[in-house]
């Protein structure tokens, strides 16, 4: 687990989380009917050279992208490559860079012409989850307190958190302690305190919360074959509050 203690680390977990942010939103504007996943893969790693970072994914564990991309029952953790982009999809573009040692990770969910009014609900709602999150990422907070937090907005507004995969610390590693899960009890858990960097993602499905990894080793999809959203900020924890790093 890091803990920032200098202005120096600050800085650089900022410019990771700002670099993150911008191929995020770049590449999810890109998204739309005919383009490939792959085709968006390219473009946000061509994208994190421009910057001076390089993909945290590529090569992680083996992982073949620059990027995760994710389609409607995906969770997360999809491959890139040859599917095309249509109307209707939803699709949950997860990012994560290297720069000057440190680690930014952010995931979005787009609607591709969606009209459906559930599947809309669905992804507003784990938006508002991560919100919640966020807002519980404070010094003196415990984390179950956060991690309660996110599974209420889900769980009221009539879905389900994925509990098989979780958030977690972030920094020099993309993959630090404490593990967040996206369900718990108040008042439980580790004490949040100030310097402690978090990558907090709400995973919600609008069935049951059973997901299954696909015989690619990678992606994760819900067993019913609901839909799935995907939001993902980092989090630094502040002597005023939360500061969102990959917030542009």
């Amino acid at each position: 687990m890091i803990i920032l203690k200098n202005r120096d680390e600050i800085r650089k977990m900022r410019e990771s989380g700002r670099i993150a942010a911008r191929v995020r939103d770049e590449i999810a504007r890109l998204i739309s009917p005919g383009v490939t996943t792959r085709e968006l893969d390219e473009t946000a790693g061509k994208l994190m050279e421009s910057f001076g970072a390089k993909s945290a994914f590529l090569g992680y564990r083996g992982y073949p992208g620059n990027v995760c991309i994710s389609i409607d029952s995906e969770v997360v953790h999809g491959i890139p490559g040859g599917r095309r982009i249509e109307i209707g999809h939803i699709v949950s573009l997860d990012v994560g860079v290297v720069f000057d040692g440190f680690v930014g990770d952010t995931a979005t969910t787009v609607m591709v012409g969606v009209t459906d009014p559930e599947v809309i609900r669905l992804v507003r709602a784990t938006e508002l989850a991560l919100a919640a999150g966020v807002e519980m990422a404070r010094a003196g907070k415990r984390l179950g307190d956060l991690s309660h937090a996110i599974e209420m907005v889900a769980v009221n507004a009539g879905f389900s958190v994925v509990r098989d995969f979780v958030g977690h610390g972030v920094g020099r590693k993309m993959h630090e302690d404490p593990q967040i899960p996206n369900y718990g009890s108040p008042g439980r858990g580790p004490k949040l305190k100030v310097g402690m960097t978090l990558a907090i993602e709400p995973m919600v499905n609008m069935g049951g919360s059973a997901v299954e990894v696909l015989e690619d080793g990678w992606t994760v999809r819900t067993v019913d074959g609901k839909p799935s959203a995907h939001f993902e900020h980092t989090v630094a924890i502040g002597d005023d509050g939360p500061e969102i790093l990959t917030a542009v």
